[in-house]
């Protein structure tokens, strides 16, 4: 079984980060939220506070198949600024383990040099030519070991595409339809 980690701090995108445990949750992949504070109490950005499944701390990762980071400020900030994440972000990474981010969290990735010389896309304005980016607009960008996405319209393209990449696409298509998700524009 696939086991994914999703990393919360104070100020995440709501949609973000629940839209992916959601639909990983539908798909049986075994995903775990976990907070980066000392506490499992962590407040999005739109100020619901719910509790993570582990804290950063008590996790071992070695079983981790993928790492995902919601955007959402400061949320991103604050990731980004948590250097356990970001040395185990580059672990992953330098072993072409999978690491997805979303929104304004991609700039985690160009900070880390992930995204030199790769196709990627962030909200408007998270990445400019310094990432080293071929920089689009499309909603989800994967390649190779790197998945990013543009932001909360674009959450369940995001939540699909990490599921196609674990199990792949007939499973992300049975999710897509259970939940009458199309993406066609009416």
């Amino acid at each position: 079984m696939s086991k994914v980690y999703i990393f919360l701090a104070d100020g995440f995108e709501d949609i973000e980060g629940l839209t992916v445990v959601d639909l990983m949750r539908r798909a049986g992949i075994a995903i775990s939220t976990v907070s980066i504070k000392e506490t499992r109490e962590v407040v999005t950005s739109h100020g619901i506070t719910l509790y993570t499944d582990e804290l950063f701390k008590n996790i071992d990762f070695s079983d981790g198949d993928m790492l995902v980071l919601p955007g959402g400020m400061p949320g991103t900030l604050n990731l980004g600024k948590y250097e356990p994440l970001t040395t185990l972000l580059k672990d992953f990474y330098e072993k072409g383990k999978k690491v997805a981010a979303i929104c304004a969290a991609p700039s985690i990735f160009a900070g880390l040099g992930f995204l030199k010389g790769r196709r990627a896309t962030s909200y408007p304005s998270f990445l400019d030519e310094r990432s080293g980016a071929a920089i689009t607009e499309d909603p989800v960008v994967v390649d190779g070991n790197v998945t990013t996405s543009r932001g909360m319209g674009t959450a369940i393209d995001f939540a699909l595409s990490l599921i196609t990449q674990l199990l792949g696409e007939k499973k992300a298509e049975e999710i897509a339809d259970s939940i009458l998700y199309s993406r066609e524009i009416v």
